[in-house]
């Protein structure tokens, strides 16, 4: 019998193009697919968009279009950003397609008659930007447990899932299928947090908005969103309530992994699988609650202004340096973090000096000394360890792989090549090329190093699917399956045309330039378009007087200057890009007119709070300075 497996991720909320922080969860879910089609699966990869919703209505209220004219935007970007790092995926769905909605409506309506759904009134708290209701229990400080955003006080008719009935039942499912949620961690919180008491009953309609699937008795309700996108996971492959579904449903169902953020746990492994329930149908195998990207060790956030796109990354680095630092970098079961120098190090550390290097030299030796045609020649000492070292890799690789721990998978492999890189120092095939006796030992020894790269290209080719490619070309190998996961299986390489795998980045010239130059670009841009403004927004400007007690050079950017000002009676530290222009030893004691209320933000590891006024032009730029009025004074 054909093994399958059915992954999805969670549908990208179309209410913004998505950073790569959004954008990780499609190249996992890429990289587990890609490894289980290699390991002889029949596989469908499932994502999509979710596209109604108050937020949407009022994000295309913003720009004066249609819902469905903004949803149909952002989709196409999503898209075409996936394509950029090579997901593919076998099924793209939108929660407006008109399939879906039809078998939503219908769902809800089955479950009214059956009882599960009732119409009452909600009265409480919901957050616009999660599309979430909450207790007041649940908030911080009257904000959203989740984002942070106010939260408004509601009274409306809606309809309510029951959830209690089914909660007991769920309880027992989690406990008796350990592997339903994970990691560990996450299903004890589930337990533990959730579902120790009474589950309250989910509000599942609004009418306070009109961009959503109606209800088909009654209109003037839409179904919430998350009971719209949840279904998706069913609907996308055919699943059909009132006539027979289609073969794909039969095929797949039930989903093999649910890949989602930790932040959307709860919908998926409480009200998901009551839903299911509710339905008779079979619960998923796994849900996998990945973690966050993090920059600079906080969650990105574009109300925030710390998000790092996609396309920038790929543009400095390349697909495959993005897609091995996000599967390398994000633990198993902990948040990662992402800045771009930190990227541009892994990139150079690990991929140009430890991958890149080893093919690159080996390419070199085996082109010099056997003229690229060489076999297994005869072994030495130290090919014993490298073979051992070799086949532990594989399994190990397998072992992590199979748990869904990329990271450690790819760690395995790293392990591996730079005990490669160790064998050539051991081995010294420089020195074994002057004694003619020693062909036959030099030939062997570069064949280990070749059937190294051969399978270590195997095993990264999920992760990094060009890079391993190329490596197949320049090797010129057929043996890349699996199957062929064994050494000695080539018996002979007649290599091609070498070809630098990974370019070394100087990370101020190469990297931060050019961010700053498209910073800039985008600021400039900003300052063109600036629309005329009342005195109602400039006052909310907070400008005081400041005195310059130190200023430094920034530790990490020879572009920043890091001060300590007195805003009258309290210090900030505050980062400014004017290191061209002044010496910080000459603005001590100077007195200058500084943003008060501004966002604090990490600027290269140094935080700064407030900014520092400046005149400039494309040539210069001057300081405000202040001279008779003492720090603290207000500026207006």
């Amino acid at each position: 019998m054909e093994k399958k497996f059915y992954l999805t991720t969670a549908i990208a909320y179309t209410s913004s193009k998505p950073h790569i922080g959004n954008v990780y969860e499609a190249i996992l879910a890429d990289a587990i697919v890609r490894y289980k089609k290699k390991c002889g699966f029949d596989t469908y990869f499932q994502t999509g968009t979710d596209e109604h919703g108050q937020k949407i209505q009022l994000k295309a209220e913003e720009k004066n279009i249609t819902p469905q004219l903004y949803v149909d935007q952002i989709s196409e970007d999503i898209k075409k950003i996936y394509k950029l790092v090579d997901v593919q995926y076998d099924h793209f769905i939108r929660t407006t397609d008109a399939s879906h909605m039809e078998e939503v409506a219908k769902v809800f309506e089955k479950l009214f008659k059956k009882g599960d759904i009732y119409k009452g009134t909600y009265e409480g708290n919901y957050c616009v930007a999660c599309e979430s209701y909450f207790t007041a229990k649940d908030l911080k400080d009257g904000c959203c447990p989740d984002c942070g955003a106010k939260v408004q006080t509601m009274k409306e008719e809606a309809y309510f899932l029951k959830l209690e009935p089914y909660q007991n039942r769920l309880i027992e499912y989690i406990k008796s299928h350990p592997d339903f949620i994970q990691p560990e961690s996450r299903k004890n919180e589930m337990l533990n947090n959730f579902l120790s008491a009474p589950l309250p009953d989910l509000c599942v309609s609004r009418t306070s908005y009109t961009w959503g699937i109606p209800v088909h008795f009654d209109s003037k309700h839409v179904i919430y969103v998350w009971i719209d996108a949840l279904l998706n996971y069913i609907t996308g492959i055919g699943y059909h309530l009132d006539s027979p579904c289609e073969d794909l449903y039969h095929k797949f169902w039930p989903c093999d992994i649910h890949l989602i953020g930790k932040d959307i746990l709860r919908f998926h492994t409480i009200y998901w699988p009551i839903m299911l329930m509710a339905l008779d149908l079979p619960l998923p195998n796994q849900i996998f609650g990945h973690p966050w990207v993090l920059m600079n060790h906080n969650k990105m956030s574009k109300s925030k202004g710390n998000v790092i796109y996609t396309e920038d990354l790929v543009e400095l680095f390349g697909v495959d340096a993005v897609r091995y630092y996000v599967l390398h970098e994000i633990p198993f079961a902990s948040d990662g973090n992402l800045t771009y120098e930190l990227v541009c190090e892994k990139n150079n550390s690990d991929l140009a000096n430890t991958y890149g290097n080893l093919v690159n030299r080996t390419m070199a030796m085996g082109k010099k000394y056997f003229d690229g045609n060489l076999g297994k020649g005869v072994s030495t000492e130290f090919d014993s360890n490298l073979e051992n070292r070799l086949h532990l890799t594989i399994k190990e690789y397998y072992s992590y792989m199979d748990k869904f721990r990329v990271a450690d998978a790819i760690e395995s492999v790293m392990v591996l090549l730079r005990a490669a890189n160790k064998y050539i120092d051991e081995v010294a095939p420089w020195v074994l090329a002057k004694d003619s006796s020693k062909k036959q030992v030099l030939e062997g020894a570069l064949y280990h190093l070749f059937e190294v790269i051969r399978i270590a290209a195997i095993l990264l080719e999920p992760i990094m699917p060009s890079c391993s490619k190329e490596i197949y070309s320049q090797i010129n190998t057929t043996k890349t399956s699996f199957k062929d996961l064994e050494y000695g299986v080539q018996e002979r390489f007649e290599l091609q045309e070498a070809k630098v795998l990974f370019k070394r980045l100087d990370v101020e010239k190469d990297v931060l330039a050019c961010v700053l130059a498209k910073e800039n670009a985008k600021t400039k841009t900003v300052v063109e378009q600036k629309p005329l403004v009342g005195i109602e927004d400039f006052d909310k400007l907070d400008l005081g007087v400041g005195m310059i007690l130190e200023a430094k050079k920034h530790p990490k950017a020879d572009k920043l200057l890091v001060f300590k000002v007195d805003i009258g009676g309290e210090v900030r530290q505050i980062v400014s890009g004017i290191a061209k222009f002044y010496d910080p030893s000459l603005l001590i004691g100077k007195k200058v007119v500084v943003v008060k209320n501004l966002k604090p933000i990490l600027l290269r590891g140094e935080e700064s709070y407030g900014m520092l006024l400046c005149a400039s032009n494309e040539n210069d730029l001057e300081l405000l300075n202040v001279e008779k009025l003492p720090s603290g004074a207000q500026v207006s």
